[in-house]
């Protein structure tokens, strides 16, 4: 039993891959710099689904950049940011895919 449960384990925390858990990481704590942005412009649940799409078509980098606002007001960069995100053919399907139109920033 104990050699089973052992193997088991392995064959889990081998299909953790370490850089996807951190890149998930910085995307759920993205969506809490970039939601506060959206939320002026749009109801909750639009807010919500445009948030998605914002941190969903973010580049590394671009995570990267967004987290370091978080506990604070989103500066004119960071807001820039978003904004050119976007404004990107990919997030634009996702809105449009989601019924809403790309908010004014």
């Amino acid at each position: 039993m104990t050699r089973a449960f052992a193997l088991m384990c392995l064959v889990v925390l081998s299909a953790c891959d370490p850089a996807q858990t951190v890149d998930d990481f910085g995307r759920r704590t993205a969506e809490t710099v970039v939601k506060p942005i959206v939320d002026d412009s749009m109801t909750e649940p639009q807010a919500a689904i445009v948030t998605r799409c914002v941190v969903q078509n973010a580049s590394s980098d671009e995570v990267r950049l967004l987290i370091r606002d978080v506990g604070n007001p989103a500066g004119t960069a960071t807001i820039a940011t978003v904004r050119d995100i976007l404004l990107r053919p990919a997030t634009l399907s996702c809105l449009s895919a989601a019924g809403l139109p790309a908010p004014g920033l």
